[in-house]
């Protein structure tokens, strides 16, 4: 559970599931996730080893690993590409792919002082809502054995006037590598979990903990990271979930409208993926003004997906930060000890749902088991309007699921955003462009997030009603991580039935008796992230 829990007199009322979900299959209905078909990573034939182990009734641990004894593959040096004479934009900044024309024109001038470069066409391969084909061309030079000799010439590079980064070959994604690749495999069976699945961001929102510190907080017995989240102070509050957060039935972000996201119970069962989509208000005696979201930082929208008037757009549009200047957020004390400060108007909420104060500036500490709702802009006049103190103002919402049914969440309820998509109904179904990943202009953000293998946190349920929780090391000569494409691969081969895509990189961790087991991909170890989704063990009777 959440290390601070909040009575149900809080201002942001709490939500019970009342959709349709299917009834858990028999267990015999399907093999263990985990001891499903080989990998279909790399070369066929490669090596593959499956160690498994019970970590507590109805929980396995699976470690997968494939192509142990493969060869070490080349270094090399990837260029920053100008925009060259050819370029529709010959002073666009400098980025991993272009057309081939600027691609050649660098090639040409590295050739003229002595570096050993050539033209790489990047092809990838069609999805469920992407053409796929070439997105552009990559300027490399040498091939070199070691990091080392790559990072070299990458200096001498850079002494010449280039810009590049040494990088592994293997990360590439080329569908004939050997390997290696180590995978981690969670695997809940509803029929034999007597234990809790929850998701916990810790004592607050605004704050980053480790999933090795999460986990431990709570007496888990394993873990993974979670969700999308901010990282940056100029994209919002760090920490916070950049997408939908649900902890304990209690809606504490808003989604970012129509993107994925893993529905969880606390017991295991129906865990299920879907699309996501809130409409909040601010309700008066005298009237009622719509949200714009819960728990953020006013007029940053992390993800995107946000209302009509959001800057550039109001769809999904992954690692970019749209804006708002005249919003509505309602908070709640979960969001950290105080709330955001700045220009504009708060209504201070007491447990009652009633106006204690009108602050401006905005922010500041809440009334125990209170709440706020703070207005930037031009939304401020209108918030001063409908909110008198003394007089009661409450915040309601509904969630909707990708059919418009509303989604009410029990207390027993996680809900984690994720994206994209990677399987439905047992076929691949890799939805890049709807989830915000494909940036028209900008094929170097596809193929560095999409296309290239990198470490990777996936979940999703089985045929026969199991949560699998997985983790994909990456970004390392001893596991190649995996490209987006290749992940839905791996979900489908671990018999997942629908399997969405979490947070990954340097966020990638999985925990198990408080000990991370993987291998995270930062240079300074584990990464503070915004919420992991935890297993925790069966409860004694005297705890209950």
């Amino acid at each position: 559970m959440n290390s601070r829990l909040l009575g149900s007199g809080t201002a942001l009322t709490a939500l019970a599931l009342m959709c349709a979900l299917p009834a858990p299959a028999p267990a015999s209905a399907a093999p263990p996730a985990a001891t499903a078909r080989a990998l279909p990573l790399g070369a066929a034939g490669l090596t593959e080893t499956r160690t498994t182990r019970t970590l507590q009734p109805g929980v396995t641990l699976t470690r997968i690993v494939r192509g142990a004894d493969a060869p070490a593959m080349a270094w090399t040096v990837e260029m920053s590409i100008p925009g060259g004479t050819g370029s529709p934009d010959p002073d666009a900044p400098p980025t991993a792919l272009k057309d081939r024309a600027s691609a050649d024109e660098l090639v040409a001038a590295l050739r003229r002082d002595g570096f050993d470069a050539r033209a790489e066409d990047v092809v990838t391969p069609a999805l469920a809502d992407y053409t796929g084909g070439s997105l552009g061309w990559r300027v490399r030079v040498g091939r070199f054995t070691t990091q080392t000799a790559a990072t070299t010439e990458r200096t001498r590079l850079r002494t010449a006037g280039y810009t590049g980064s040494a990088l592994y070959t293997g990360w590439d994604g080329d569908p004939g590598d050997r390997g290696p690749w180590r995978i981690d495999v969670l695997t809940i069976d509803p029929h034999r979990f007597r234990g809790a699945l929850d998701a916990s961001y810790g004592p607050d929102l605004e704050d980053r903990e480790t999933t090795g510190e999460l986990a431990r907080a709570a007496g888990a017995t394993a873990g993974v990271n979670a969700g999308f989240f901010v990282l940056d102070p100029r994209a919002g509050a760090p920490g916070d979930p950049a997408g939908v957060g649900v902890y304990d039935g209690r809606l504490l972000s808003e989604p970012v409208n129509g993107r994925p996201s893993l529905v969880l119970s606390e017991t295991g069962t129906n865990s299920r993926v879907t699309r996501l989509s809130w409409k909040g208000r601010a309700v008066g005696p005298d009237g009622s003004l719509p949200l714009d979201g819960v728990d953020r930082v006013p007029g940053l929208i992390r993800n995107c997906g946000g209302t009509a008037d959001d800057v550039p757009t109001a769809r999904p549009l992954h690692d970019a930060t749209c804006t708002d200047p005249d919003e509505l957020v309602a908070f709640t004390e979960d969001f950290g000890p105080s709330t955001p400060a700045g220009d504009g108007v708060e209504a201070v909420l007491d447990a009652h749902h009633r106006v204690v104060a009108l602050r401006s500036p905005r922010g500041g500490p809440l009334p125990d088991g209170g709440g706020s709702v703070q207005a930037t802009g031009t939304r401020a006049a209108a918030l001063t309007a409908l909110a008198r103190v003394g007089r009661p103002l409450r915040v309601q919402g509904i969630l909707r699921d990708g059919a418009g049914r509303p989604v009410v969440a029990s207390p027993r309820t996680s809900i984690v955003n994720g994206g994209p998509e990677l399987v439905r109904d047992g076929r691949p179904h890799v939805t890049v462009a709807a989830d915000g990943m494909v940036k028209p202009g900008d094929p170097s953000f596809f193929y560095g997030w999409v296309h290239k293998r990198n470490p990777r946190t996936l979940a999703g349920v089985d045929a026969a009603g199991r949560t699998v929780l997985v983790t994909a090391d990456g970004r390392g000569t001893g596991s190649l991580g995996l490209s987006i494409p290749e992940s839905a691969d791996v979900a489908r081969a671990l018999g997942l039935r629908d399997a969405i895509n979490l947070d990954g990189g340097g966020s990638t961790t999985m925990v198990v008796d408080g000990a991370v087991i993987n291998q995270p991909s930062d240079a300074t170890g584990e990464r503070p992230v915004g919420d992991a989704l935890l297993i925790l063990p069966a409860r004694s009777p005297a705890a209950h």
